[in-house]
């Protein structure tokens, strides 16, 4: 009988809950769709993480090179500082180096970057850029980006491109080779103050066998170098890795769980004072504190489960958004997020019903019967 009456009266409140929230339409929309922005906020960000280090590991690797050396202090993911181009000479004496080629990583702002090669050594390490349109640099002013980078500025071969300086467009070329912009190596040097100064040395070698022999040999004549197999490189380049990107994505989750509390907060403080009486009536029925506070809390939960699904499939919205927008920066669907982020939306919304369930429990039924 106790078991009968038990499921009776989770049915009730499940009843309660779905027609509470069927009553007042624009506001359960309303709150869900807040919850899912906030869903939204976290997978675009960890999406968009993902797929910018994703991306510049995959063009690390169309390099076809084995290892890369660096200069003193430079960070992982900006190519920041400059060696002398005389390490290029140095690296390629030593045994086992089938080629070794510099390029110079020069900002232009807006996180691009225009790269300087020599393209002939670059084609020797990396088996080729392959056109899409034009050709090979012809004058000091030339450059080639990748399609990626001329499809997001409806670029094309044969056009102009101001980056504060004035370029012409030599070739489009399929991507995923290092950068999307390309220059002449002498060319970049001469005209950003950088005269035989290179970023990045890429060395190939004859046999992989030969790698940890190679790198040993390498730390030991440029100590103050950081010299990496390019597969040791890739693995660095993670969130966890980069803590200022770890920073920041903390951050907007703290800020996506404040939004989340005061949009549920606000949604069940208004619901309780509109449902005064109907708590009242509850409470005259003979309603616990207990069961009150249990129909706001699955009222919340059950928007902050609509709120997560939502969230989920607005990122599929802003995927295509940054595909269209900003091609360079590429946004993945992260999947093992997905829970995780709903967990946060819910834990944020449970945490913004407490008060109002509260004070829902604590209504006197006399006061909120007469309650106008």
């Amino acid at each position: 009988m106790a078991g009968t009456r038990g499921c009776y009266t989770k049915a009730l409140i499940h009843r309660l809950v779905l027609e509470n929230l069927k009553h007042r339409p624009v506001r359960t929309l309303l709150s869900a769709t807040a919850i899912g922005v906030q869903v939204t906020m976290i997978l675009t960000l960890v999406g968009v993480s993902q797929g910018v280090l994703g991306d510049i590991a995959a063009r690390s690797r169309g390099t076809g090179a084995d290892i890369l050396v660096r200069p003193p202090g430079s960070s992982v993911l900006a190519f920041s500082g400059d060696m002398p181009q005389g390490i290029v000479g140095l690296v390629r004496k030593e045994p086992h180096v089938v080629m070794a080629t510099g390029t110079k990583v020069q900002s232009i702002g807006n996180f691009d970057s225009i790269t300087g090669i020599n393209l002939e050594e670059f084609n020797a390490i990396s088996g080729g850029l392959r056109y899409l349109e034009g050709g090979p640099f012809q004058g000091p002013d030339d450059l080639l980006i990748d399609d990626v980078y001329a499809g997001a500025h409806q670029l094309h071969a044969g056009g102009k491109l101001d980056l504060g300086l004035t370029w012409r467009i030599a070739g489009v070329v399929e991507s995923g080779k290092l950068s999307h912009i390309f220059a002449r190596l002498d060319s970049l040097q001469d005209k950003y103050s950088a005269r035989d100064k290179v970023s990045v040395v890429y060395v190939k070698l004859d046999d992989p066998k030969n790698l940890a022999a190679v790198i040993d040999s390498l730390k030991v004549k440029l100590e103050d170098y950081k010299v990496f197999s390019v597969d040791e490189f890739i693995s660095l380049i993670s969130v966890d890795s980069i803590p200022i990107l770890k920073r920041f994505t903390n951050v907007v989750i703290g800020l996506a769980v404040i939004v989340g509390f005061l949009v549920v907060f606000l949604s069940m403080y208004t619901a309780v004072l509109e449902r005064t009486r109907e708590i009242g009536i509850l409470k005259a029925l003979g309603a616990s504190p207990g069961y009150i506070m249990a129909i706001l809390l699955r009222e919340t939960f059950v928007l902050a489960v609509a709120g997560a699904i939502a969230g989920v499939l607005m990122s599929f919205g802003t995927q295509w958004i940054m595909r269209v927008f900003v091609p360079t920066m590429p946004m993945l669907i992260v999947h093992a997020w997905w829970p995780w982020a709903a967990l946060i939306a819910l834990t944020g919304s449970l945490i913004g019903a407490i008060y109002p369930g509260l004070k829902a429990a604590r209504q006197d039924a006399i006061e909120a019967l007469v309650y106008d």
